[in-house]
């Protein structure tokens, strides 16, 4: 059940969401909503929908008006949605398309043009997802790379200087790495940076960046978070790494962190400020948290 795709059916008629998902039901998971509103707070609910059927005439909110809201926010504007409407006229399906639907169904409902349609944008969706992945994520660790962290930084800073909240980063480096892949072996080494990887992970939260920036070195920009709390986190993960011992081997990091100040304007400042830390972290023995 769980690694079915999920689609959303949307219609104030309970007999047509039951025709539709009568369809549907041997290949996808279906949610249901019968009115604008409640489609729009299943959109952004775990499991989150690969696709929407909507239809167009609802009271309260239509179709239209949904749509527009789903491609308004950036948790939805991808999901691909498919009108499915009585309105047969060329100027509606022409509108819907414009208002960013990428189908358009007309009723009364034909079972094999309803499972042909959303199978096709179900395969285009994945496709999307997976080269979205390739182009953001790091392949070895899984872990979002050095462009992803760029990018989405810039959102993140603007919203922290705006709403006036505290964001820190941590730069972190695998000590003495050129030797460890020397004396062990890169496949040693590429184990060892999956390793890493899987407790940065699992020591941080949904709305931090955990990147491998390059190499051995790894950034986390952490959200809504402090300089003293980041050091904290910081020194948390420095000892469970300390404590890995991959196949019988010590593996130490170095860690610099800092938290945006009043005169960054860009992650470039922060990062500066992070690898100058992490420099003395290096220059003073290794194995420990600086903050800048």
């Amino acid at each position: 059940m769980a690694d079915k795709p999920v689609v959303l059916i949307v219609d104030d008629v309970p007999a047509n969401i039951q025709s539709l998902a009568e369809i549907l039901k041997d290949k996808y998971r279906i949610k249901v909503a019968t009115d604008g509103f409640r489609s729009l707070e299943l959109a952004v609910t775990e499991p989150l929908p690969d696709l929407i059927l909507l239809d167009i005439e609802m009271p309260g909110m239509n179709g239209y008006e949904v749509c527009e809201k789903l491609k308004q926010e950036p948790a939805t504007k991808n999901i691909p949605v498919i009108f499915v409407t009585a309105n047969d006229q060329e100027e509606d399906e022409e509108h819907g398309l414009q208002m960013g639907a990428v189908d358009y169904i007309t009723k009364p409902i034909r079972s094999l043009i309803v499972a042909a349609r959303v199978n096709t944008h179900i395969t285009l969706k994945k496709q999307r997802d997976l080269l979205t992945a390739m182009a953001t994520h790091d392949q070895l660790t899984g872990l979002f790379n050095r462009h992803y962290l760029m990018e989405s930084s810039v959102k993140c800073i603007s919203h922290a200087i705006r709403h006036k909240h505290d964001i820190s980063l941590m730069i972190m480096d695998i000590d003495h790495f050129k030797i460890v892949n020397d004396d062990y072996g890169h496949p040693f080494g590429d184990r060892v940076l999956q390793k890493i990887a899987n407790v940065l992970i699992s020591e941080c939260r949904r709305e931090d960046v955990v990147t491998r920036f390059g190499g051995e070195e790894f950034v986390i920009l952490f959200d809504f978070c402090n300089l003293k709390d980041a050091a904290n986190k910081s020194e948390t993960i420095r000892s469970m790494i300390e404590a890995l011992q991959p196949e019988g081997h010590l593996i130490t990091s170095s860690f610099g962190v800092t938290q945006l100040s009043f005169k960054d304007d860009s992650l470039d400042s922060m990062i500066k400020r992070a690898d100058q830390a992490l420099y003395m972290a290096k220059e003073s023995g290794r194995n420990r948290v600086v903050t800048a």
